[in-house]
């Protein structure tokens, strides 16, 4: 069982927000189902003015989520953070100062109590850098449980931005889920995320951070593979070693000398080509490479995946 929580608040007194609800609505959406349309995660998903967010409905949302086992627990956040002397919230909207809403220290004690097996937990709020480091203990060491992820929009010193309706934050979290942080077998994962999100942003942009205490993969969502398992099944029958080439010749060039067996084998390199796990030696194209009778050979990505084959991991 995979939950998620998804939530998202505009309407606060006195500080309403426009991107939030809409920002909460895409993440949803996106998280319901995988790329080919299967069931993903189970989302409840929480907006305000849609429903009155008070401190007391969150918690309660919050508890419900990480309680039980579930394979994977979720809790996705688009809203006002604040931070004071007392630690991070997040803001809900009966705030009031010195009980503006949900201690992050609170949200983390409870994933870290939780039995799910993998808790992953996204803020996109101001400040939201603090969550993970509670104020108790006078430090900034980071108290994860085995199994919590932590993805925030921002260190805790920054504002997160909103633009032209949306949070930047979760703009990129989505085209990440989409399919920007995939790997060739089409899983997406928090450190894949967190990856394409950092590098869009700039050194002068927000920070995002990202926190984790994982020993297990843990894939988020997955598309279309960009190579099928079937195909990098082939990468170590095309290449007995992972440092031995591949000899090539005209015959595997279909307009060339095309031959019925030679030809297949070379489509799939050239795809292995075009995926960054093989290269041409001596020539700067796979077809001059067949044409003048040259070699290919595993790039240090296709060593990986090749290893990961041998060892029956594809």
């Amino acid at each position: 069982m995979r939950k998620a929580l998804v939530v998202g608040i505009n309407d606060y007194p006195n500080a309403p927000l426009r991107g939030c609800v809409n920002d909460a609505i895409s993440i949803s959406k996106v998280f319901e189902t995988h790329g080919d349309g299967g069931p993903n995660f189970g989302v409840k998903l929480v907006t305000s003015p849609s429903e009155t967010i008070t401190r007391a409905r969150l918690k309660g949302e919050i508890e419900s989520l990480f309680s039980g086992d579930p394979e994977v627990a979720l809790l996705y956040f688009s809203g006002h953070g604040t931070i004071n002397s007392f630690g991070g919230y997040v803001v809900t909207t009966d705030f009031k100062k010195y009980d503006e809403g949900v201690s992050m220290d609170e949200i983390l004690g409870l994933a870290n109590r939780s039995k799910a097996k993998d808790k992953i937990i996204i803020l996109d709020c101001c400040h939201s850098g603090a969550f993970g480091s509670p104020t108790t203990t006078g430090s900034n060491v980071a108290q994860l449980s085995e199994g919590l992820s932590v993805l925030t929009a921002s260190r805790d010193s920054e504002s997160a931005l909103e633009i032209n309706g949306n949070g930047v934050f979760t703009a990129l979290v989505v085209n990440a889920l989409q399919g920007g942080a995939a790997d060739l077998r089409g899983h997406i994962t928090p450190g894949s995320v967190y990856a394409y999100v950092d590098q869009a942003l700039g050194p002068w942009d927000q920070r995002p951070i990202f926190k984790t205490n994982v020993t297990r993969f843990t894939s988020l969502r997955t598309i279309a593979p960009a190579v099928t398992h079937e195909k990098l099944r082939k990468l170590i029958e095309y290449f007995p070693t992972p440092q031995q080439e591949h000899q090539l010749d005209p015959g595997y060039e279909f307009t060339a000398g095309n031959d019925p067996v030679k030809v297949p084998i070379f489509k799939d390199l050239q795809r292995f080509n075009s995926v960054g796990l093989v290269v041409p030696v001596g020539e700067e194209h796979m077809y001059f490479a067949a044409m003048n009778s040259k070699s290919c050979r595993l790039t240090a990505l296709g060593f990986q995946y090749w290893r990961m084959v041998k060892d029956k991991l594809v």
